[in-house]
């Protein structure tokens, strides 16, 4: 299943120019490019690149990666509120510590969170994030999942980064580098320009600790580090951020299926990655049935030949006189009554047979005044008097014996039924 994960530019932010105005730069959607990964599985990069939304190619999933200064983190105890309500009670308890008014933000709680434990809580623009998810919505990219580029993890990484804002041509933009920070206790994101960074990172680094850089800031991360830092592309960034547990699409934003869409999320979910196992099975019981169902159909068809061989033997071994067999219980019944009638013996379709037939079932005290033959059947006038359910009584009888009644015009016709 074919997955695209694209990286959101990051949201503009107001600045003062050389003549204290304040500026902001503009989101051109039509000349706007995104970075994106194209992966088969998730792991591996089929295709990487930068390009407009028209441009975008095709697939299965989309997944969208917001960059690290877009999103704030606060960790706070998960509240027991009904799912209709937990996004009230999250904003009620972070309205201290959300700059912006809780209704303009969006917030996402951490995966797996449990009621009553501490959760971390990513919050955004919630405006801006609607913003561009009706962008890719209009280039026909439906998001299944926006996931946050960097998010509290263990162990302590560092992340040396440029800022790419929305609208803001590479000639334009020169190279603000940032590094982004992130621990068990949060992330942060601190520009290296000035003495923040410097100020805020740890003396002593955590155990473990590893430090990322993109290729265009790799050299001036190490001069300021001091120490080698790990190269990692924009495409490698994409498919870690990928493998992420995180979905900020909750509560107003969770995606909402239906018609045909509904049944293409439900097929590309079944193709994920996580029900790999249950299409394993499922596959492995369609083979097992079939094989089953081969086998079964083999044995019955061995079964099968083997009885008709026997009969073929039976039928030679009873009438040698028969040199080709063709279908051995028709000439069989065929041979056999040959010898009967050879020796004067009736059958159970003669005349004797099927007269003897109607009088074991017929009143003594009730001469029947109709008799015809016609080779295969027995005729009789149907007693006067005799109503419904004295025939179905002499109906029964007779079926006893595996003899056929019919009831015509007030006759009834006996014939034996055919031989299995």
């Amino acid at each position: 299943m074919s997955i695209l994960i694209l990286q959101l530019p990051a949201r503009s932010r107001l600045s003062i120019d050389a003549s204290g105005v304040e500026t902001g730069a503009t989101v051109s959607s039509g000349s706007k490019e995104y970075a994106y990964v194209l992966s088969a599985d998730g792991e591996t990069v089929a295709r990487h690149g930068r390009c407009g939304l028209a441009m975008m190619p095709r697939a299965d999933t989309v997944v969208a990666v917001m960059a690290p200064t877009d999103v704030s983190w606060h960790r706070v105890t998960l509240p027991k509120a009904p799912a209709a309500r937990l996004r009230a009670a999250l904003a009620g308890m972070l309205e201290e510590s959300l700059l912006n008014d809780t209704d303009d933000m969006h917030l996402a709680v951490a995966p797996q969170a449990k009621v009553g434990q501490p959760a971390w809580v990513a919050a955004c623009d919630l405006t801006w994030l609607n913003s561009q998810l009706m962008l890719l919505e209009k280039a026909k990219l439906r998001v299944d999942r926006v996931t946050p580029a960097v998010w509290p993890d263990e162990p302590a990484t560092g992340y040396f980064h440029e800022v790419r804002e929305a609208g803001i041509s590479e000639q334009d933009r020169g190279l603000d580098i940032v590094l982004t920070w992130s621990t068990l206790d949060g992330v942060a994101s601190w520009p290296l320009s000035g003495g923040l960074a410097r100020a805020l990172m740890p003396e002593l680094l955590p155990p473990q600790s590893r430090f990322f850089a993109t290729p265009q800031v790799a050299s001036p991360a190490e001069r300021w580090l001091g120490q080698a830092v790990t190269v990692q592309t924009q495409a490698e960034h994409l498919l870690q951020a990928n493998r992420s547990l995180w979905n900020l699409l909750q509560f107003d934003l969770t995606p909402h299926s239906k018609g045909f869409n509904a049944v293409s999320d439900q097929w590309r979910q079944f193709l994920s990655p996580q029900w790999r196992a249950a299409r394993f099975g499922l596959a492995a019981l369609v083979v097992a049935q079939l094989l089953g169902l081969n086998l079964w159909a083999w044995q019955q068809g061995r079964v099968l030949k083997q009885k008709k061989a026997e009969m073929v033997n039976l039928l030679k071994q009873a009438h040698p006189q028969v040199r080709v067999v063709l279908d051995a219980p028709v000439q069989m019944r065929n041979e056999t009554d040959a010898l009967r009638a050879a020796a004067g013996q009736p059958g159970d379709n003669d005349l004797e047979g099927l007269m003897g037939l109607v009088a074991s079932a017929w009143p003594a005290d009730l001469p029947s005044a109709f008799l015809q033959y016609d080779g295969t059947s027995l005729t009789v006038a149907q007693p006067a008097g005799w109503g419904a359910g004295e025939i179905e009584q002499f109906r029964s009888k007779l079926s006893a014996t595996g003899a056929q009644v019919e009831v015509s015009d007030g006759r009834l016709t006996v014939r034996r039924g055919p031989r299995t």
